[in-house]
């Protein structure tokens, strides 16, 4: 009864819709305008920090920022070519470069100075960094008019601000390049007709309304800079996906239905519409995982992440029906006939090796668990940094100044590690047990073989804030987030401090970039094991509303845990070990940037979890109507998998924008998506899970009508094809004149929709 109730509130709402539909138009034209002024003004409001709220790093930062003011996140790094001024002209060099500082709010200099055969100075300001980040032009500008024309400007905030035209061309070329995949995708599997525009306008609304979400937003929490580039292509795939199921099932209702293109409406989203439901709920259910990361990087990509399928599912149950009841009958009128509509699609290729597989499961089975656990066994080469300074587009002028600091300084010279100690009162850290204790850590400091560098002094800026905090600096002699680095700062905090021997009541803590880092790595991956034990879960138990099995539910996890750990591996393989990357121009990384597979991991549990749930509630609904299991698994690979090659391929096409851009991160996140989407939609979902489920035979249908009244759904007993449902079937016969043999996706779509099951 609870699943009929919500068929006939679904086909109320869906008509209601459609006879609102000059208002349901007026309202996402109105959301497509505040998403194009969203898009203007988002940039300003975002920030690539990494800061960890409540961590020993974090801790020390903040001393650094209001006590000796040297903000980590908010400083310019100023480098000039010059090797060897004289006394004099090291003096004018200063008074120059002072009377340019001036030009940023806050402002304060750290003298430029030479180190290691380089020229550099600092400018520190209390801003943080995306408003550091916006007066970068203007510091450049006001050193070239104080004389100082040879100048170059790097840093954080540098950084963020030459980047960000890289990421906004960057996205402008992968949307052309999906939006050219999807018209040509689109056109094989619709035809030329105006349905297959629909998918398009669906899609552009959706992005328009996650980005004046995200805006919205970002006024409030920490938005990272890459959210634009996720939201518009993955927003991009996403919603095109969707709607291509949707229209896909309304073109086979309006092509066999005779009672006019609304009736056909609501057979299509009672089948293929509750299908989209089921999946952007499971996307949702993937991504909502990044909220229980206590790291506002990783939560701001999470509001991204739920944004867009929550969109997308608004837009599917508003916009969507809207543009279908226009098209009409011949909106779907095609003059050129879909790729392969002649032959039908038992004559395709997912018939044939639907066909294939059911009759040689065991040794399909066999093979496709050892290609992806060969796959997956490059996870033995996995390492993670929290970033890069050297993956980085080398042409902006922050790029070209960090060059010059590496090759002169060393890669750490750039980013030091910074040990606070606050001695607890004033004058305390002057103190002389506090500094014996100062000295001897700064002498096992230089005994350390990643250490390039140590300073330490009793005297201004080395002590502060009425002499209670002092610091010592620590430059590495790598990059802040090469393994070494970590190693490096874990060795400080948990062997050289102590060994240090400072009295009872001082607080040492360890700051800068490089432990910036390691706290970020720790507290995102700190409790991921038992955040990934409750989506899978949680994940189960939607999966098991969804197909009324235990078997197929377990299944289902299972086979996503194994795509998602190949493709893992397969990651390791193109940006470690090479393969592929020079031609596709990707970087050549030994570590993963610590963001990605947590992403990863959340929106491939999503998109994996829709193609089950597209391919597995056919095969149920077949089972259902009488197939036996052979059968089942045969229908919903003829009538599904064309339609999923399609989506994933449109998928792929979105991906391409971040695989083909210039920043490492979304590189390998593109790269990550892209590959996983292949993976599962043609080695996990084309053979793998198939062939387990031809061997499990009646297994797959099992539900207990304990745990059926449990979940809300009518049980499955194990018996014969369709057992236990056929009362069901009968009585919807009853409920409506909209008719139709089969229902697209969903095992109680009959009914919701009160078609007859013939």
């Amino acid at each position: 009864m609870g699943q009929r109730y919500a068929g006939e509130v679904l086909e109320r709402w869906i008509r209601g819709v459609i006879r609102w539909r000059v208002l349901v138009i007026a309202g996402w034209v109105a959301i497509l305008l505040l998403g194009a002024l969203s898009v203007a003004k988002l940039p300003a409001l975002l920030t690539t920090s990494l800061s960890v709220p409540g961590t020993s790093s974090a801790q020390a930062n903040q001393v650094l920022k209001h006590d000796f003011a040297e903000n980590v996140e908010g400083s310019y790094t100023v480098v000039l070519p010059e090797t060897s001024p004289t006394k004099s002209e090291l003096a004018t060099l200063n008074a120059e470069f002072r009377a340019a500082a001036r030009s940023v709010p806050t402002a304060r200099v750290i003298p430029i100075a030479s180190t290691e055969g380089v020229l550099y100075g600092t400018v520190t300001t209390t801003l943080d960094l995306a408003q550091a980040s916006a007066h970068t032009t203007r510091l450049r500008q006001a050193l070239a008019r104080a004389g100082l024309t040879t100048a170059v400007v790097t840093g954080a905030p540098a950084l963020q601000h030459d980047i960000t035209p890289v990421l906004t061309t960057d996205l402008h070329r992968g949307e052309v390049l999906a939006v050219l995949l999807a018209l040509v995708v689109l056109a094989l599997v619709l035809g030329l007709s105006w349905s297959m525009l629909v998918p398009l306008v669906v899609a552009g609304c959706t992005m328009a309304g996650a980005l004046s979400i995200i805006y919205a937003l970002a006024h409030h929490f920490l938005m990272v800079l890459y959210i634009p580039n996720l939201v518009e292509l993955i927003g991009l795939g996403l919603a095109i996906d969707y709607s291509l199921l949707i229209v896909h099932r309304y073109e086979q209702e309006i092509a066999r239905d005779v009672s006019g293109p609304t009736d056909a409406i609501v057979a299509t989203m009672a089948s293929a519409g509750r299908t989209v439901l089921f999946s952007g709920l499971a996307v949702t259910l993937g991504l909502s995982v990044l909220f229980l990361i206590p790291v506002p990087f990783v939560r701001s990509l999470g509001f991204a992440g739920l944004v867009v399928p929550l969109v997308s599912l608004a837009s599917a149950l508003t916009l969507q029906p809207v543009l279908l009841s226009l098209l009409g009958r011949r909106g779907v009128r095609s003059a050129v006939a879909p790729f392969g509509a002649r032959r039908g699609p038992k004559a395709g290729l997912w018939s044939r090796l639907a066909h294939v597989v059911t009759r040689r499961p065991r040794s399909i089975a066999l093979v496709a668990t050892v290609v992806l656990l060969v796959a997956a066994s490059a996870l033995a080469w996995f390492q993670l940094t929290p970033g890069s300074l050297s993956a980085i587009p080398q042409n902006s002028q922050a790029a070209k100044g960090l060059a010059m600091l590496r090759d002169r300084g060393g890669p750490g010279i750039l980013t030091p590690t910074q040990i606070v100690i606050d001695a607890g009162g004033p004058h305390k850290a002057v103190d002389k047990a506090v500094s014996a204790a100062s000295l001897r850590l700064a002498i096992k400091l230089t005994q350390d073989p990643e250490v390039f560098l140590v300073a330490i002094s009793a005297y201004a800026p080395y002590v502060a804030d009425a002499d209670r905090y002092r610091q010592i600096i620590v430059i590495g002699r790598d990059d802040f987030g090469a393994e070494a680095s970590q190693h490096l700062v874990e060795r400080i905090r948990q062997h050289d401090v102590a060994s240090a021997r400072f009295p009872s009541g001082v607080r040492v803590s360890v700051g800068g970039a490089p432990a910036q880092g390691v706290d970020f790595l720790n507290r995102v991956y700190g409790n991921f094991v038992w955040i990934i034990l409750i989506i899978l879960l949680l994940a189960y138990l939607v999966l098991l509303r969804a197909f009324r099995s235990l078997l197929l539910a377990t299944m289902a996890v299972l086979l996503n845990l194994l795509s998602i750990a190949a493709t893992y591996g397969l990651l390791v393989v193109v940006f470690r070990f090479g393969v592929g990357a020079d031609t596709l121009g990707l970087y050549r990384v030994s570590q993963i940037e610590g963001w990605v597979p947590v992403f990863l991991f959340a929106m491939l549990f999503g998109l994996s979890m829709d193609y089950e749930v597209f391919f597995v509630t056919r095969m149920r609904e077949a089972w259902d109507h009488g197939a036996d299991t052979t059968g089942a698994i045969i229908e919903g690979m003829t009538h599904t998998g064309r339609v999923v090659s399609a989506a994933a391929l449109i998928m792929i096409g979105a991906l391409l924008g971040l695989i083909l851009g210039r920043v490492a991160g979304l590189q390998e996140l593109g790269v990550g998506l892209a590959l996983g989407v292949l993976v599962d939609a043609t080695i996990v979902r084309g053979l793998l899970m198939p062939s387990l489920m031809a061997m499990a035979g009646r297994w797959n249908w099992w539900l207990p009508p304990s745990l059926a009244r449990l979940i809300g759904v009518k049980p499955s007993p194990l018996g014969l094809p369709g057992r236990g449902d056929a009362s069901d079937l009968v009585s919807s016969a009853t409920c409506s004149n909209v008719s139709s043999l089969h229902v697209e996706d969903t095992t109680e779509s009959a009914q919701a929709s009160g078609r007859p099951s013939d």
